[in-house]
């Protein structure tokens, strides 16, 4: 095994390699060589956990994991089991083993969900290792980690591994994280645009790729927008204000310094700025609010972009207050709250109101509770007025 640094993004034997890997759908893995155990020619993420522990806990915390969630099932369910074309457009990057796609059809005709296939494959496990590392039973990784030889080891289990410098490129990521060109678009921009967004950013440049943010030492996380301290890594936020007799003048400066695409990049986000005052109980004034929201806004149908007021990488966004002071209010708020999964929950409230709607109603209800639970306050600061503030607008 050839061990040694991965290449720049972009490179010739990622394009390659990548065009085969990802060519969909999938074709089944196909009959197990001979000489592997049940162990080695099994799809289930439990299998490669035996000599993989660290990745499969990782990968059980991820969202990868869970791609196949109760919002995608809810709808699968409706399109019924046999409309494999339909079923394919979603699995391709939620579930997309060619395996997984014929549990999901026995799983739907049968009305439950299934306990995995014989071959360990199963539609419930979303994005699994094999759905990344397995083609044809051979298995697909990265080269050794910097620093260390494969040296003279025993066989290893499934006959090693072939290696590719293309699991560190940012290109692996794109198959799922970029609509192709003449893809589903809405006002000139494909719906889903990442690799390209963090292509034309600096971060290229310096050759800081997506497995550098999101799969840091290697780790299986894949942390994004629904990880608070991941967000907060990737934003400056400052604050400041002054007060003019009884007028009240702030500003709420937001900077995407560490994001390495668009803030946020896909339309299911929202992220919503409020600065408002206080009353003396530190409840908001409701009359003295004002919102502002950074997403990509689309229609639930997917046909026509509202407005986008996304940060790209390095953008500044002043947010600026100016107005009277109400007579009990004590301190001005601000904050910023993030909705990883705004537009899954819109669109499920919509589809549970669709009187048509008839099936899957059980399946989207716990998606929704699941879309709603995913909210969460990224920042939030309280000034009281009347107090004085020095340098970085710390109150003194």
């Amino acid at each position: 095994m050839q061990a040694g640094p991965p290449d720049p993004a972009g490179t010739e034997e990622a394009t390659v390699f990548l065009g085969g890997h990802w060519r969909r759908p999938l074709k089944p893995n196909g009959p197990v060589p001979a000489g592997l155990s049940d162990a080695e020619a099994s799809l289930a993420p439990e299998a490669c956990g035996g000599c993989h522990p660290e990745q499969l806990a990782d990968w059980k915390g991820a969202l990868h994991s869970r791609a196949m969630g109760p919002g995608l099932l809810g709808q699968l369910q409706v399109m019924g089991a046999q409309s494999r074309e339909d079923h394919a457009a979603c699995l391709q990057c939620h579930a997309p083993l060619a395996e997984q796609a014929e549990h999901l059809v026995q799983s739907l005709t049968a009305g439950v969900a299934l306990p995995p296939s014989a071959n360990g494959a199963s539609s419930a496990h979303g994005l699994t290792c094999a759905g990344c590392h397995v083609r044809g039973h051979i298995r697909y990784g990265p080269p050794r980690r910097e620093g260390k030889t494969s040296g003279a080891e025993p066989p290893l289990p499934h006959g090693g591994w072939q290696v590719t410098k293309a699991f560190s490129d940012a290109k692996f990521c794109s198959a799922c994280h970029q609509f192709e060109a003449g893809g589903h678009s809405l006002n000139g921009k494909p719906l889903e645009n990442t690799y390209e967004e963090w292509r034309s950013s600096r971060h290229a440049r310096e050759g800081r790729t997506c497995q550098s943010c999101h799969m840091p030492d290697r780790r299986h996380l894949w942390r994004g927008i629904h990880d608070p301290a991941m967000t907060r890594s990737g934003l400056t936020i400052a604050t400041r204000i002054e007060t003019d007799g009884g007028r009240i003048r702030a500003e709420l400066t937001l900077t995407n310094t560490g994001v390495g695409h668009a803030f946020p990049t896909y339309v299911t986000p929202r992220v919503l700025v409020e600065i408002g005052q206080e009353d003396s109980d530190g409840k908001p004034i409701e009359a003295t609010l004002e919102r502002h929201l950074i997403a990509r806004d689309v229609s639930l149908d997917l046909t026509r972009e509202n407005a986008d007021s996304r940060l790209m990488p390095d953008e500044t966004r002043r947010y600026r207050y100016d107005r009277p002071r109400v007579g009990d209010a004590q301190a001005l708020l601000f904050r910023v709250r993030v909705y990883p999964d705004a537009f899954y929950a819109d669109f499920y409230r919509a589809l549970l109101n669709d009187p048509d709607y008839g099936k899957g109603h059980g399946t989207l209800r716990a998606a929704l509770e699941q879309a709603e639970a995913s909210a969460y306050a990224l920042f939030e600061e309280r000034r009281p007025f009347g107090a004085r503030y020095g340098a970085g607008g710390a109150p003194r």
